[in-house]
């Protein structure tokens, strides 16, 4: 009988978005194909340690998103390069105790979405699903990505990124003039619209930058872009494809961290968004086309706005899109007609490709 594949996947980790990653965790492990992978369960403390997980993940608080946690975290693990596989060793004794052919991270954020673990994972020679280092940072980073987009003519909104000792008491009437009211002030570097603040007037503008600078040295202030939430699922490496679209209305616009991952009655997400089929197109090849922009593989969520007009405006791209009950990212492809298991099995063989096409690079200078 051929072995089985040996999935490691990572979750918990170091970010604000902790509790989702153990969500996250929860339905890649109730959907991954178990006759063709073994996963193998990495939990990531706060702290950043790594520990072997039981099998059947356990975890405390499951009833209470806000208050989901890690459980039995006392088998500490190191991952390292090996001949064939990365292998998990005691960090003490540096002695084997296991191995995985591939990495799942499902870590949402910093340490997790930026680069960090597929950096590790490069190091151990270990393919990793998702997008690479670069890609990774660079659609963590919202200045960096809008940035980009924009060099490449794809509509983003008008930003100022700065950090505190850029604070000035002129600042609020610089964004008034600028940008103008309502405006939302966001960490560089973070997802699920933690520390995001829709700020009303300048009164309210250096008190949502100081909250924002909790996660992050660097703070966006960006303008307000009037229009329908929209957001496709995109999937692939070289010839990646988009999903059908989806759509999110809230009772104020605002798609926060409690309507994505604590309330699932909060927000309505409408799957198929109601388009007509020439703008679905468009949305579609406006998410396609910024995935490559960023350098993203095997995976990403695109969110866009669509104004009154027909503009279609990125706003972000997730690598490391959530996985749990009420995320979009699988919800969007079983809409597409991909199941969350074939979905699961598609980035792993993304992953498995991306790297062996990567291990045929010449490694010499002659």
């Amino acid at each position: 009988m051929q072995r089985k594949t040996r999935v490691g996947v990572l979750f918990g980790g170091r970010s604000a978005e902790h509790e989702v990653s153990l969500q996250s965790a929860r339905n890649v492990l109730d959907a991954i194909d178990r006759e063709k992978y073994e996963p193998v369960l990495i939990a990531i403390d706060r702290n950043g340690a790594w520990f072997l997980n039981d099998a059947s993940l356990p975890l405390l608080n499951t009833d209470n998103p806000r208050l989901v946690a890690l459980n039995n975290c006392n088998n500490p693990v190191s991952l390292i390069a090996g001949d064939r596989t990365g292998v998990l060793v005691d960090p003490q004794s540096a002695g084997a105790i296991d191995a995985v052919d591939v990495i799942f991270p499902v870590l949402h954020g910093p340490y997790g979405e930026d680069g960090s673990v597929q950096g590790l994972a490069k190091l151990a020679n270990v393919p990793c699903v998702g997008s690479d280092i670069l890609g990774s940072a660079i659609c963590m980073d919202k200045d960096v990505s809008k940035r980009l987009l924009r060099d490449a003519q794809i509509p983003v909104a008008r930003h100022l990124c700065l950090r505190r000792n850029e604070l000035s008491d002129q600042l609020p009437e610089q964004v008034a003039q600028t940008l103008k009211f309502p405006a939302y002030v966001k960490p560089a570097n973070m997802g699920s619209s933690v520390g995001v603040v829709k700020v009303m007037n300048a009164a309210e503008l250096i008190p949502a930058i100081n909250s924002a600078l909790q996660y992050d040295t660097r703070v966006l202030i960006e303008e307000e872009i009037v229009g329908r939430e929209i957001e496709c699922s995109v999937l692939g490496n070289d010839d990646p494809q988009a999903s059908t679209a989806g759509e999110i209305e809230t009772s104020d616009g605002f798609y926060s961290y409690e309507k994505k991952y604590i309330d699932a009655t909060a927000a309505v997400l409408k799957i198929p968004a109601e388009l007509d089929q020439a703008t679905l197109q468009r949305v579609q090849a406006v998410s396609v086309t910024a995935f490559k922009v960023l350098e993203c593989r095997g995976m990403a969520r695109v969110d866009m706005f669509l104004t009154a007009d027909g503009k279609i405006f990125v706003n972000e791209i997730n690598t490391i899109p959530g996985f749990t009950a009420i995320s979009m990212y699988p919800k969007l492809w079983q809409a597409s007609g991909i199941s969350y298991t074939e979905l699961i099995d598609r980035l792993i063989q993304l992953a498995l490709q991306e790297h062996s096409d990567k291990a045929s690079l010449s490694t010499t200078g002659y």
